[in-house]
């Protein structure tokens, strides 16, 4: 049987206790899946890491979807004001305009990954966020970058 929404259990702490490194998104989210797979609060094939782009993939930004077997589902984003999780169709509205609006250099591309893939196969040297001088343009998370099994060793 169905949970009503308002019965949802938050899948991840509040947002003030998450891990947190601004214009590391797709860390962050990292993180978040990580945290759900050591609780095991839910079935971590509910979660997805979603990326929302352009068509360069030069601007984007990851969020959290949870397909919950309640009757909504949920986004955890830890870069909006919006609630911390949004219901979806709350989300899909508040922070997607109409692409009618954009700039057709910013129209969205999304795609999505399931959070157990995503953790078996996201990892980053943080190269992207130097400067052609090696500086950081924005300051790294103070935790180790994330490696997969394979990778930094392939």
């Amino acid at each position: 049987m169905a949970r009503p929404a308002a019965a949802y259990e938050v899948a991840v702490p509040p947002r003030p206790a998450c891990a947190y490194t601004s214009c590391y998104c797709e860390e962050n989210v990292w993180k978040l899946c990580d945290y759900i797979r050591s609780r095991d609060q839910y079935p971590l094939e509910e979660f997805y890491t979603v990326f929302i782009s352009n068509d360069w993939r030069m601007d984007y930004h990851v969020i959290l979807l949870h397909v919950s077997s309640g009757e909504q589902n949920f986004i955890y984003d830890l870069d909006t004001v919006l609630p911390f999780p949004c219901p979806f169709d709350v989300y899909s509205v508040e922070a997607f305009r109409l692409d009618d609006s954009l700039h057709p250099e910013f129209h969205r591309k999304i795609r999505m990954i399931r959070a157990d893939l995503y953790l078996k196969t996201f990892a980053s040297d943080r190269s992207h966020m130097k400067d052609a001088n090696g500086k950081w343009q924005k300051p790294p998370p103070s935790y180790p970058c994330i490696e997969t099994a394979e990778w930094p060793n392939s």
